[in-house]
């Protein structure tokens, strides 16, 4: 019995490098724990993968959320055990450890007084570096003062009730690129006057694929985008650029910020 219990630990000694190695190779264990912000790609049949920001093609081979529909080009937060990388680098296989939808949106056109009304122009509290591009989307992390009923409205919008102003064309519906090479947006914020004393986080994502071009464009992509917003820190008129060329990475406090359901 003795010969065997050391012939079997010389065995399990001769193994380890082994083990060792496959392991260094993958990359991932079970228990490895991960996150990004993803846009949800439907496949049919209730399957889907994830095209990451920072992750890239995100596949999922098993979950623990088996209840989770998915929503073509809806945004997501998503919380994963990486468990192989895909042939060629292009991405990872995944189990599913759980996903929280983003509010997604489109860039919308304000083109009377009547739209800017609507809009809103309210102070917004966004910190430093809360503001990013990935995935073709703009992402915001703000502050929010809770309100008692209706729902807050975030908007990013071209503002084409100056023609000219920047760029042309500016009729509804055409994209404005600036003489500087960028894509003036405004993040318009309304709170219907319905604040109280409690604050919040909040979290949204804005589709800015039509500013990309396809290959059959003739056009060129911008430089990046700016951005104006009423800022509750340093006033209205602050513009953040967002450069295509330097991008932000996701700043890992989008990992751990929980939107609230008071906005849309």
């Amino acid at each position: 019995m003795k010969k065997f219990k050391w012939l079997l630990g010389m065995l399990v000694l001769a193994l380890m490098p082994m083990l060792q190695s496959c392991d260094d190779d993958d990359g991932y264990s079970i228990g490895d724990f991960s996150w990004d912000w993803a846009t949800v790609r439907t496949t049919g049949g209730g399957g889907y993968y994830l095209e990451g920001d920072r992750w890239g093609l995100i596949d999922p081979v098993a979950t623990s959320i088996p209840w989770f529909k998915p929503v073509d080009g809806e945004r997501v937060v998503a919380f994963f055990n990486p468990l192989y990388d895909m042939e060629g680098g292009k991405g990872v296989q995944v189990k599913m450890e759980g996903i929280q939808e983003l509010l997604t949106k489109e860039v919308e056109d304000m083109s009377t007084e009547e739209e800017a009304e609507e809009f809103g122009n309210d102070p917004i509290l966004i910190y430093q570096g809360d503001m990013w591009l990935g995935g073709k989307f703009l992402n915001v992390i703000f502050r929010q003062e809770l309100p008692r009923s209706e729902k807050h409205r975030i908007s990013l919008v071209q503002n084409k009730m100056e023609p000219g102003e920047p760029g042309e064309p500016s009729e509804p519906g055409t994209l404005n690129v600036a003489e500087d090479g960028y894509v003036h947006l405004e993040l318009r914020y309304n709170t219907y006057e319905d604040v109280t004393d409690y604050w919040g986080w909040g979290r949204v994502s804005y589709n800015l694929e039509k500013f990309f071009p396809t290959p059959k464009d003739s056009w060129v992509a911008p430089k990046g985008f700016k951005v104006t917003i009423n800022s509750r820190e340093h006033g209205e008129g602050r513009v953040i650029v967002l450069d295509l060329d330097h991008p932000v990475g996701v700043p890992e406090a989008a990992k751990d910020v929980h939107s609230t359901s008071s906005i849309r």
